[in-house]
């Protein structure tokens, strides 16, 4: 994972902790003399609880600090990644807009941190249970072939990168699958019933995509645009192979950069 992406991300992260801590320290100040005329306790109980659920709150987030700099699988990995999914990344984004981040460069940021979570289990999985899901607009826009029913079709002319992927997947015997949109691919998903997914899309359809795909272990390999974006797209095949060749295989270790 790239040094700015990653200070990125645990710099938000920190912001959002202290943040949600801070929100929570407030209301319980706000109402502490109320609930003492509710009962003696009252207030000691709601110390207590959201005490815990800061404590919990900031351990998790130690623990997922430490898999990002170990780069290897600590207590309850798998489940941090659901954290970070599920609730962080949506406060991450306001707060990142707040500090002037880009929602791109936050995105950016989500997608490598996922790939990094998912990577820590060094889990390998059958070739025949991996999908290949990658966008419509990898295609050369001239091609007359209907890659999105049936990828194989490709006559691998060599204009785009559908052909090279199709090698790639009849070579590790893996399942490729091009889709026009996020409906699509969420059917091809469903359709496949896959164990772990590499996908390959821009910033937002990744960060969606893994999202909607949780908790099936997802690796994000960002698109290249040179003419803009959903027009001739293209793709690192180096990268693709590497994550290919590492869920696979399980073969833990540095990613192509």
């Amino acid at each position: 994972m790239s040094e700015p992406k990653k200070r990125i991300f645990i710099g938000l992260i920190v912001f959002t902790v202290l943040l949600i801590t801070a929100i929570t320290v407030g209301l319980y100040l706000i109402p502490y003399i109320g609930l003492k005329n509710i009962h003696p306790l009252a207030p000691t109980i709601v110390c207590w609880t959201m005490g815990s659920t800061l404590g919990l709150l900031l351990l998790g987030v130690g623990l997922l600090i430490a898999t990002l700099v170990r780069g290897r699988e600590v207590f309850l990995a798998a489940r941090l990644r659901g954290i970070v999914i599920e609730v962080l990344f949506p406060i991450m984004i306001l707060v990142g807009r707040v500090l002037g981040i880009s929602k791109m460069k936050v995105q950016q940021s989500f997608v490598e941190v996922n790939n990094l979570l998912v990577r820590a289990r060094c889990a390998e999985v059958k070739p025949k249970r991996l999908l290949l899901l990658m966008p419509h607009c990898l295609q050369f826009s001239d091609c007359d072939i209907k890659v999105t029913s049936d990828a194989s079709k490709c006559k691998a002319c060599g204009k785009c990168k559908i052909k090279d992927l199709v090698e790639l997947a009849q070579k590790y015997d893996v399942h490729l699958s091009v889709a026009t949109g996020g409906t699509l691919a969420r059917r091809r998903v469903a359709e496949a019933r896959p164990d772990a997914i590499i996908a390959v899309a821009c910033e937002r359809d990744l960060t969606s995509g893994i999202q909607d795909a949780y908790p099936l272990p997802v690796i994000g390999i960002l698109n290249d645009r040179p003419f803009g974006p959903c027009f001739n797209t293209s793709v690192d095949i180096a990268k693709v192979a590497e994550a290919l060749e590492f869920l696979a295989h399980g073969r833990c270790g540095t990613p192509v950069a």
